[in-house]
Parts: C-alpha cells; sequence; structure tokens
C-alpha cells in the first residue's frame, strides 16, 4: 500500500516522545532524494530517515547503513549549517496529512540561537523536504519548485512556506458514526459508487483505498456500502489514531497494512522498523532487477553485433573456399588465349584439362576482353587466398568474444545480489569490449563501491568428505582461484563445453577418492549453465596443468593432462 496518512500518523506517534529533546549530531544525503538525521536522545542513538523518491517515499527510523557522497550536496550542507546541534522540542502531523513537522531550537554551527522547523511532505512525486525559520520563510528545500513552471506555489528560499491543497475531508472532524455514514452516503450518490473503499479514499484525506480494503479484511466485511460496515469501519480506524500502541504493520496481498490488535504486546518503533526493512528490501529488489536487466542489455546488444560480424565473416570464408576456383579460370583462359576470339562476351565453353578435358563453362565480364577476364579472375584469387588467412584469424577473435560475452550473460543471471552485479560490471568496465559511455553506466559505476580485494576473495568455500573446495562465482574470482589461490597440486574441475564456475579440491597432500572428486564434479555442474542438464561430463585435472594464455580474457583457460566424470 501507498505510505498513507494513516502509517505516517502512526510512524509519527511511535518516535515523537523518545526523539523530544534529542540532540541533532550528524545529518547525511547518500543522494538527491533522501536525508538522514542522526539524533542523540535518552542516552541512544537514532537515525531518523526521510525519503522523497516517488516510488518509496517515507519517513522512518532506520538501522540500514548507506553510502554517503564523498561531498555533501547543498541542502545537506544547509541542514548542517542550520540544524546540527539544536534539539527537537515538537514532532507532529497536521492530522491525516501527509507531512511532518520538526521544531528545532538551539546553537547551531554558527553559535547563533535560532528555531528553525523541517517540513517533510510525502506526496508521491511531489514529496520534498523544506527548512524554514521561526517566521514561516523559506531557508531551502531538497526540491524547488516555482509557480512560472506550472506549480501552484513557490518552493524557493525567500518565499513564504504554503501548505499543499487538498478539498478532502478531515477523518478528526468527524463526530460519530452517523455522521460519517451520511457523508460516505452522499459521496457515494455523488460519485455514483457503493464502493465503501473507493468513497472514503477519495472522501477523506490520508485514508487509501488499499488501507480500507485491509481494514474490511480484518473485519470480515464487504466493500458494499451499508450502515453496520460503515460504522465497523469508522469505529476501526478511529482506534487506529486514538490508541497507537496497539497498531501494528503486517503484510497483506503483497504489500503491507495496519492492523488494530488490543492484545498483543507492541515492541518499541514496531512500525517504523517494520517499514524499514520492507522497503529497504524492497528497494534492494528494484534495484538489482534493473541492474540486472540494463547490464544484460549492454551485453545482449553488443552480442547481437558479434553474430552479425560472424554471419559476415563466415560468408567471406564461403566466398574464399572458392579461390581455387578463380585460380583455375584464369589458368585455362590464358592457355587457350590463341584460340579464343578476342571479343566480349558473357561466358565461354573450353575444354578442362584438370578433368579429362571435359568442358567447363566459364561466367565472363562481358564489358572486358577474355584476357581481362583472366587478369580479374588471377586478381580476385590472390585477393580471396590473403583474405582468408585474415577472415581465420578474425572468426577466431570473434568466437572468443562470443564465447566470453555469453560467459557474462551466464554470470548476470547466475547473480544473487547487487554485490555479485558490481564484480560483473566492474570487469566489464576493465574490457574494452564492451565500453558504454551512456550516462546510466557513469551513474552505476557512480555509486558502485566494491573493494575489489574482498570481492576476488567472497568465493564460495565448503567442504566435501573433509576436503576444503573452492568455487569461483564469475570470471575474475575463476581466475583469482586458479592462478593466485590454488596451489599446483590441487585439483580442478569444470564442466566441459559450458560456461561455468571453477571449482578447486585443496588437496593438503592427500589424495581424494573417486566418489569425492564424483561429488565435486556435482558442485560443479550445479554451478554451471548446465545445471537443468542430464548426463553432462566435467572435466579434471591438477591446478599445474591449468594454464591461462597470455591475453586471455578473464576465466579462460586451457588444461591437459584432463580426466573425465558424467554427472546425471
Amino acid at each position: 500500500m501507498a505510505f498513507d496518512g494513516l502509517v505516517n500518523y502512526s510512524v509519527v506517534q511511535e518516535i515523537k516522545e523518545q526523539l523530544l529533546n534529542g540532540k541533532v549530531d550528524k545529518i547525511y544525503e547518500p543522494n538527491f532524494d533522501e536525508i538522514i538525521l542522526g539524533i542523540y536522545a535518552n542516552g541512544n542513538k537514532y537515525a531518523l530517515h526521510f525519503n522523497t523518491n516517488s516510488m518509496y517515499y517515507r519517513a522512518n527510523l532506520t538501522t540500514k547503513t548507506k553510502q554517503n557522497p564523498t561531498q555533501a550536496p547543498n541542502f545537506c550542507m544547509t541542514l548542517r549549517k542550520y540544524l546540527q546541534n539544536t534539539h527537537i522540542t515538537n514532532i507532529y502531523t497536521n492530522n491525516l496529512e501527509r507531512i511532518i513537522f520538526i521544531d528545532f531550537e538551539g546553537y547551531n554551527k554558527s553559535k547563533d540561537f535560532s528555531t528553525k522547523k523541517l517540513i517533510i511532505e510525502l506526496m508521491g512525486k511531489y514529496s520534498n523536504i523544506i527548512l524554514t525559520d521561526n517566521n514561516n520563510m523559506i531557508i531551502d528545500s531538497l526540491k524547488h519548485f516555482s509557480i512560472n513552471s506550472g506549480s501552484y506555489r513557490n518552493i524557493f528560499a525567500g518565499s513564504n512556506y504554503i501548505l499543499p491543497k487538498s478539498d478532502k475531508l478531515d477523518f478528526f472532524s468527524i463526530k460519530d458514526n452517523e455522521e460519517f455514514y451520511q457523508v460516505l452516503k452522499n459521496n457515494s450518490i455523488k460519485n455514483n459508487s457503493n464502493s465503501i473503499s473507493k468513497i472514503l479514499s477519495s472522501t477523506f484525506t490520508g485514508i487509501s483505498k488499499k488501507s480500507v480494503l485491509s481494514f474490511e479484511h480484518d473485519l470480515n466485511i464487504t466493500d458494499e456500502l451499508e450502515i453496520s460496515s460503515s460504522n465497523l469501519i469508522y469505529s476501526y480506524i478511529k482506534n487506529i489514531v486514538n490508541n497507537t500502541s496497539n497498531v501494528f504493520c503486517k503484510e497483506f496481498e503483497k504489500d503491507y497494512s495496519l492492523y488494530f490488535d488490543y492484545n498483543k504486546e507492541k515492541n518499541n518503533f514496531e512500525i517504523n522498523f517494520f517499514l524499514d526493512d520492507y522497503y529497504t528490501f524492497k528497494e534492494n529488489t528494484n534495484t538489482f532487477v534493473t541492474y540486472r536487466d540494463y547490464l544484460l542489455k549492454l551485453i545482449l546488444v553488443k552480442l547481437k553485433k558479434l553474430n552479425s560480424k560472424l554471419i559476415s565473416i563466415n560468408e567471406k570464408i564461403k566466398e574464399c573456399q572458392d579461390a581455387d576456383k578463380y585460380k583455375l579460370y584464369g589458368e585455362l583462359i590464358t592457355s587457350n588465349l590463341y584460340r579464343i576470339d578476342d571479343y566480349n562476351r558473357n561466358e565461354i565453353s573450353i575444354e578442362n584439362y584438370y578433368d579429362n578435358n571435359n568442358l567447363i563453362t566459364i561466367p565472363l565480364d562481358n564489358s572486358i576482353t577474355p584476357s581481362a577476364n583472366a587478369k580479374k579472375f588471377f586478381k580476385k584469387y590472390k585477393k580471396l587466398k590473403n583474405a582468408k588467412e585474415f577472415v581465420d584469424v578474425q572468426k577466431h577473435s570473434v568466437e572468443d568474444d562470443i564465447n566470453y560475452l555469453e560467459s557474462i550473460v551466464y554470470e548476470i543471471n547466475s547473480a544473487n545480489n547487487i554485490k555479485e552485479l558490481d564484480s560483473v560490471f566492474s570487469e566489464l568496465q576493465e574490457n574494452t569490449l564492451v565500453n558504454d559511455r551512456s550516462k546510466k553506466s557513469k551513474k552505476i559505476k557512480k555509486k558502485k563501491n566494491t573493494n575489489d580485494n574482498q570481492a576476488l576473495q567472497d568465493y564460495i568455500k565448503c567442504e566435501v568428505d573433509g576436503f576444503t573446495v573452492l568455487i569461483g562465482k564469475n570470471n575474475k574470482q575463476n581466475d583469482y582461484l586458479t592462478t593466485k589461490v590454488a596451489n599446483k597440486d590441487d585439483i580442478w574441475l569444470h564442466v566441459k563445453d559450458f560456461h561455468g564456475s571453477h571449482v578447486v579440491i585443496r588437496t593438503d597432500n592427500k589424495i581424494p577418492s573417486q566418489e569425492t572428486i564424483n561429488k565435486c564434479a556435482m558442485l560443479a555442474k550445479q554451478h554451471s549453465k548446465a545445471n537443468n542438464s542430464n548426463n553432462i561430463t566435467v572435466d579434471y585435472t591438477y591446478v599445474q596443468y591449468v594454464k591461462k594464455p597470455s591475453g586471455s580474457k578473464p576465466g579462460m583457460v586451457v588444461y591437459t593432462h584432463e580426466q573425465s566424470v558424467t554427472v546425471k
């Protein structure tokens, strides 16, 4: 469900008492959409997080760490100037409006005593964080808007702060069940609808349709507007806003919702930390999917170009295979010039002394003479012969590039988290084969903070029959395991003819049994593109027989003295 006024109200009620008189000791702006206030209150440290992203807008206490830019953005610097070292004197909402007001007073970094107000508006794509003085004058804001640009109010330094417009009713203004039902009934006629969730969400501020549907589910009532259902919904919402110590969050229809329970004991900041976990997981999942799809698109575009290039190369090779034919044409014409009339024609039939003097028809260019055609055939023969050597090398290079990029696709599809995608992205940035200079690539590269050494050492480590087994998760880790970590007498395994992980059995001067090798071969299969296939061949040999050719791409090796085992 959306972060509606009921959720916003519940979050503030949870943190209000604990954070009052708390001192602001740190302020961060991890990215353009977020502000985090570090607050020291009642002997504890808290991180109050505000997110204005159109998909994830919210306010909550957080225990999650975020990477901060090396240089603080302008708005963050403004907040530090006016709010750092001040104390929180009040935290409140305007009933069920999705706005949080936080009052600060104290001596700021400039040693001046002041009172300031931070206003957090959580309204989808219009979400914003605004700092004002005690005269309601805007000092600065996270996002700036102007009437001249289409906004109905000015949000920039020097303008007066004006509350957002709302034509909906305030739930707190309703006196009783009867008035609540009458309001819904009137709007039912006005909107030509009998759905409580639709009428209620379009009538009252801060109550979303998803919330109402969740309340109906808890109360076991339908969405049809009746007096009994209206009374139950009204009482349920009243309990939520009047008894916040009995309000909780739960998962509901692949989302979340509030619910009321008199009999359940509530932990401190339960709603805050539920939202923290929920949105962090959602953000990470969406970021992972977006990141993965971006990398796949980058690789697949390059693969498409390489495959087209390979088709052209194969066509050229096929043409080169006809080189001897053009040499034959030239020789036959040259040896028979004394008996060929010197005039232009489309073809000529002469005896082929390489084929028992059987007649052969040679196509000619009718714009030139037969002797000139013979020279043309010899020239084409030499050209195709020279081209054959070049295109053979070119084909090998393109096939290597395709094979490598297909291994990258396997890595991307096998990745389980952003950290593993970072390792793939790092590998791509080092590889001139894929060099994306788009703004999105630069943005990802800027956000990425993978320590290369840590990433290399993040390989899988397990134990099989008392032997330590190491498994690489990407090309760079495969290289690292095989060339840096493994000893010469360790055993190396890899699925034959499929992309997959390098698997190393640390022997420690012991000889593993065939059964142990078979188990490790199963691991090699499981960590390969052949995981879902049957009867797969896995090669294994001593590490001393595994070599990485000079200049070869990450993960690419050659090996000898191998034995094989079939994994079913």
